[in-house]
């Protein structure tokens, strides 16, 4: 913005400790001062000289830029950290804005529970659809939740249900009525809470056991593993060089949530697991599902395995990104269609039988899909004596449907 206006917008982040100079300096001299009314209240502002952050903040900005001296902006804990700090430099400039920040309340929650945090997945349901937050708690072993009115720990309660975790809900950090909760899943679903609150969502089957050196930690390295990397029934394996294409076309990243339907060994599963997404592993068979199990571990990652039938065994699974079909029986046709009709972005299958690939299009493409089928014909190099031959793989179609933009 041009002209004689807004020459600072402090922005102060508060925590419950008592304000520094710096902030209490800013606080005085400002002409306007903006905050939700907890803060406004807890700071004493005159309300003649405030104005409250609520709901639709357009007519708030618009006061804070037509004000004819410096302004303050209240906010709680760090305000550039999932806060109104991105808002106010993209409105008004980053060079107009001073920030004086508080403790985060992911960092009081966490200090609050005696636990380092530069392992853990921070999420925010806040103004955005939990959908995305709700598949990191089920992929990560550690997890802060931003929650939000309409989404707090009662919500995440219910929704993760049957999920073996650890919650502990922070509500109201740095109040004089501050709490601290811990319980199951169950225990949050039947209590009342209060605004505002952080839940931390930690499996301590998967304790943090290295240090790290990134934040957030970056995904495990290395995909499309050899087939020697995991436990497979007489070579029912996608190849590696198969699996590298399919989840080039899942795009399994965080916050996403892809099914593998008729898992086989779970490779599929493990890898979208490795990259961050939640994953679930639908398999019939008992002893090929705890060889999904036995590579989950193996691979130090969480996924849910589902024995039963699909379609049936699909029905009451939550709503996936993607959905990988290695496997259908005699249920081809009702698998895809329940997976196209499912799937938020994309189904891929993998099919070396000649009679389904045509058919398998066509479902896809009647269910709205964009589809491309691809041939994949591989061959490894083996040594025979002194000699070197190509030994071919199977090849193998991979049909990928994708839902238009």
């Amino acid at each position: 913005m041009e002209g004689p206006f807004l020459s600072r917008i402090s922005v102060i982040g508060l925590d419950g400790s008592p304000l520094r100079e710096e902030a209490r300096s800013a606080l005085k001299e400002a002409a306007l001062v903006a905050g939700g009314r907890r803060h406004l209240e807890a700071a004493g502002v005159d309300p003649s000289r405030s104005v409250e952050l609520r709901g639709d903040l357009s007519e708030a900005l618009a006061k804070l830029e037509s004000s004819e001296g410096p302004v303050a902006v209240l906010a709680s804990g760090d305000p550039g950290f999932f806060g109104i700090v991105r808002l106010l430099s993209e409105r008004f400039g980053r060079e107009r804005l001073c920030v004086i920040p508080g403790v985060s309340s992911v960092a009081l929650a966490f200090a609050r529970a005696g636990l380092p945090w530069d392992d853990a997945l921070v999420v925010s349901a806040h103004g955005r659809e939990p959908r995305r937050a709700l598949n990191a708690c089920r992929a990560h072993p550690k997890v802060a939740v931003l929650t939000a009115p309409g989404f707090g720990p009662a919500e995440l309660g219910r929704e993760l249900a049957g999920l073996e975790r650890i919650f502990l809900v922070a509500e109201r950090l740095g109040e004089p009525d501050e709490r601290l909760f811990c319980g199951d899943a169950a225990a949050l679903a039947g209590e009342e809470w209060r605004d505002p609150n952080v839940v931390l969502v930690l499996d301590g089957r998967r304790p943090a056991t290295q240090k790290g050196w990134a934040w957030p930690r970056p995904p495990g390295g290395g995909w499309a593993l050899p087939e020697e990397e995991f436990e497979h029934r007489a070579g029912m394996i996608t190849r590696s060089e198969v699996r590298a294409l399919v989840l080039a076309r899942l795009g399994p990243r965080v916050g996403d949530l892809v099914w593998d339907v008729g898992a086989g060994s779970g490779s599929v599963a493990v890898e979208c697991a490795r990259l961050g997404a939640a994953a679930v592993a639908v398999e019939r068979e008992g002893a090929s599902a705890a060889r999904i199990r036995q590579n989950a571990a193996r691979h130090g990652v969480c996924l849910q395995v589902v024995e039963g039938e699909a379609p049936e065994a699909l029905s009451h699974l939550p709503e996936p990104d993607a959905v990988f079909v290695g496997g259908t029986g005699g249920a081809f046709e009702e698998i895809l269609r329940t997976s196209a009709a499912r799937a938020r972005r994309s189904v891929v299958l993998t099919l070396i039988s000649l009679e389904r690939v045509v058919p398998a299009g066509e479902i896809l493409a009647e269910c709205g899909l964009e589809v491309e089928t691809a041939l994949m014909q591989t061959a490894r190099l083996r040594g025979v004596g002194a000699w070197h031959r190509l030994a071919a793989e199977n090849p193998t179609f991979v049909v990928c449907g994708r839902r238009p933009c």
